[in-house]
This record gives C-alpha cells, sequence and structure tokens, in this order.
C-alpha cells in the first residue's frame, strides 16, 4: 500500500453505502490532520450568504483548502462531519449538494457523520464541517 492511499472499509453485511464510507483505514506512516469546523465563511469572516447549497460548497472548499495547506489532497481525507442546523433542507438539496461534493472530493468518499444541530457559531451559519486526513 502507498503511503498516501487510503483503503475504504465496507463490510458487505452492511450493503453498499451511498456517498460516505463505513470505514476508512489510513496506511501506516502518514500525518493524521485534523480539520477544525469550517463554515461558509470566506477568509476567515462571517458567513455572507443565506443559501444552504452556497454554505456547503464554501465550507466544504474552506475543508480542502486546509487540507492543500498541510500538503495533502482532497482525497486523503479519511472522515468527515457534517454538522447542519436543518435536516430538512439537507434531504431537500441533496441531488444539487452531489454536485457540489463532485467538485471538490470527486468519487472520493470518507467516513462520514451527518448530525442535526439548534445552531452554530456563526448565527447565519447553516452548515459546519469538520474532517480528519492523512498526508504523506
Amino acid at each position: 500500500m502507498e503511503t498516501n492511499q487510503l483503503t475504504v472499509v465496507n463490510p458487505p453485511e452492511f450493503g453498499r453505502p451511498s456517498g460516505f464510507a463505513h470505514g476508512v483505514l489510513a496506511p501506516n506512516g502518514g500525518r493524521m490532520l485534523f480539520v477544525g469546523g469550517q463554515i461558509a465563511s470566506v477568509g476567515g469572516g462571517r458567513v455572507q450568504t443565506d443559501d444552504f447549497l452556497e454554505q456547503f460548497d464554501l465550507a466544504l472548499a474552506n475543508v480542502v483548502t486546509v487540507v492543500r495547506a498541510a500538503g495533502g489532497r482532497a482525497e486523503q481525507i479519511a472522515r468527515m462531519t457534517i454538522y447542519v442546523t436543518t435536516m430538512k433542507l439537507y434531504h431537500e438539496r441533496r441531488p444539487a449538494l452531489r454536485e457540489v461534493w463532485q467538485r471538490h472530493l470527486g468519487s472520493h468518499y470518507p467516513a462520514v457523520a451527518l448530525v442535526q444541530v439548534l445552531g452554530l457559531v456563526d448565527e447565519r451559519a447553516m452548515i459546519e464541517i469538520e474532517a480528519t486526513a492523512v498526508v504523506p
């Protein structure tokens, strides 16, 4: 196994997951990068849009930016927790979210948890994404 390659673990008895992996095994020799929660801010400022899809796009882009700043690539993200303030909007926008996902991560699907919360640090934020990547 290459030092920078993750191995997806999807037990056959769980069935095929859609849009996530049940588990991701990190390779020997990789360094763990813990990406703090990213919201739809630009340049570390406050959220400027009330559009759910735009917020998802910006938050995901911010996660990938942190990974790249550490010398990694999007496909080295091993796990991700997505916090949303409304599960209803997430489900309604899911087809469009797939396009945003593919633009930033292609067909890479890390282990993902999706959690609904009452609120986030920025009152306008509807989405926050934290992640763990394994970079060489």
